[in-house]
């Protein structure tokens, strides 16, 4: 069906039925993107940082973490102000040769997020019950499919978020228990440096902060609210609201990752022992945890690999739908066929995986390789006052947005000289 459709459907009345994003009703739309911030892929890549390189990659962190507040803050903007998600306002404002390249490369990241997600799930049922990764990946992805498709997710949703909240806080927790090297740390912090060999670790970290998915699905549950129906007091409220939501989850981001690396730099770097595999990460949880350090790592891992397994499902979902013009609805066959596409797609490529912990660091790469796309296609929405009205960007904040959008880029130049 020709783009030109879309754009004459008159969108703004629809009311969505989002089965498993109602939960985000009450948590907030920032705390998903937090879940996201522990998730196995960043696991892999904080680990990674940590152990090979001590503590001269944290400031990729706190960039990541900077863009991502901006990013996410925008894109919310978006859904509040037009009552459109990323995916719906790119298939409706812009030409179609260009929502749908930049869609169907989202797809492609969403795909590589699952990936990560339900890599991360296996291994840790390899760790629990000894379960072959291809298997515990077939669980995994059956598992994920289930709760989708018969809503049973906001069942055990915020039961996930606790546990795998609690272990998150658990790495900040024990900070004071391992000797951190505080002054190398706060140099790292601020300082940019890419050591020789690290640019793989650096695309990954960025990839596994400004995740792609996210921006689409943040934009998402934003829009099912549909607050530009409302008066602009309230309006402006909810933009008020929003920020502070993303600025308080983006913080509890940056220091979970930040956390994950130095107990990294503390455990492995230190004693010059490099991390291949994301099962050894469960020694960092041993001075808090002692013997049962191991499962409860693993059982953290699950939870982890479920929950972020879900939600991009949903982004794929989401970025999908948007390509017809329509908002997320599992009950839609749009959208049961994107998060299907998202999910079976990541199942398959999994299969062909050998090395598991490069695999994950690798997915955390292709992510930021898609994000420049998926950048500037939100500049290019929030810039425009057709699409935006009286909240269309300052030239400031247009102006910042494209400073992000150029650094992901030459990050990703950078990292196509070193590789090739």
């Amino acid at each position: 069906m020709h783009c030109d459709f879309f754009k004459d459907l008159k969108r703004r009345d629809h009311k969505p039925r989002f089965g498993g994003l109602d939960i985000l009703k009450y948590i907030g739309p920032g705390l998903l993107v937090t879940v996201g911030f522990i998730d196995p892929g960043n696991w892999a890549s904080n680990l990674a940082a940590g152990s090979n390189f001590g503590y001269e990659l944290l400031w990729m962190v706190t960039l990541s973490t900077l863009m991502l507040i901006i990013l996410q803050h925008n894109v919310a903007h978006l859904g509040i102000a037009s009552g459109l998600c990323l995916s719906e306002a790119a298939t409706l404002h812009t030409p179609c040769w260009i929502s749908r390249t930049v869609l169907i490369s989202a797809m492609g990241a969403s795909v590589s997020t699952s990936l990560a997600e339900i890599l991360g799930a296996s291994i840790a049922l390899n760790m629990l019950f000894n379960i072959p990764i291809p298997a515990g990946a077939l669980l995994s992805f059956l598992f994920v499919i289930i709760l989708l498709f018969t809503n049973s997710y906001p069942k055990v949703e915020k039961y996930i978020i606790a546990f795998v909240s609690v272990i998150g806080l658990s790495f900040l927790y024990e900070l004071s228990l391992v000797d951190i090297n505080w002054a190398a740390a706060g140099i790292g912090w601020v300082k940019p440096s890419i050591p020789e060999g690290s640019m793989l670790i650096v695309m990954s970290v960025l990839g596994a902060v400004v995740m792609p998915h996210n921006l689409f699905l943040h934009s998402e549950v934003i829009q099912s609210r549909q607050w530009n129906l409302e008066d602009d007091k309230v309006i402006k409220k909810q933009l008020d609201y929003e920020l502070f939501d993303t600025l308080f989850s983006m913080i509890i981001g940056w220091a979970i990752n930040s956390a994950m690396i130095l107990l990294a730099a503390a455990t492995f770097f230190s004693k010059t022992v490099s991390l291949t595999e994301l099962q050894q990460a469960k020694e960092i949880l041993q001075p808090l945890l002692g013997n049962n350090a191991g499962v409860i790592f693993a059982v953290a891992l699950l939870m982890a690999g479920l929950a972020s397994t879900i939600t991009s499902g949903m982004a794929g979902g989401s970025i999908f739908a948007g390509l017809f013009g329509e908002p997320y609805d599992i009950r839609d066959s749009h959208s049961r066929l994107g998060v299907i596409l998202s999910l079976t797609l990541a199942l398959l490529i999994l299969f062909l995986i050998r090395n598991p912990f490069r695999g994950l660091l690798i997915s955390q790469m292709v992510l930021s390789i898609q994000l420049p796309f998926t950048i500037f296609l939100q500049i290019w929405l929030t810039s425009s006052a057709k699409v935006m009205g009286k909240y269309v960007n300052s030239k400031t904040t247009t102006g910042i947005l494209l400073v992000i959008g150029l650094i992901v880029s030459l990050l990703n130049i950078k990292l196509l000289f070193t590789l090739f």
